[in-house]
């Protein structure tokens, strides 16, 4: 994880007591600062928060019915068809 060696922009949060003893005790054996410490693992946080939005994670039977509907897709519905053909005329004015 890239930390920013010039900070220069202040985060203020309000804890009880009971979090920030917590959290000062886990600073402490990682060795680091309370700051250091809540920038680290709150930087983590939204890194995993971000990632667990961008992948799709499917049981086995959900990526065997994905991979057949890709292999084998079903007839487009008349809604589908309306779609496609509505999308084509606004792509085409758009020109």
């Amino acid at each position: 994880m890239r930390q920013n060696s010039t900070r220069s922009t202040r985060l203020e949060a309000r804890v009880s007591p009971d979090a920030l003893a917590v959290l000062k005790r886990a600073a402490e054996i990682q060795g680091r600062s309370l700051s250091d410490f809540v920038v680290a693992a709150a930087q983590e946080a939204a890194q995993k928060t971000i990632a667990e939005t961008q992948i799709i994670r499917l049981s086995v039977d959900d990526q065997r019915a994905l991979a057949q509907a890709l292999l084998n897709p079903p007839e487009p519905t008349a809604a589908l068809r309306r779609a496609r053909d509505a999308h084509h005329r606004l792509v085409l004015e758009s020109r």
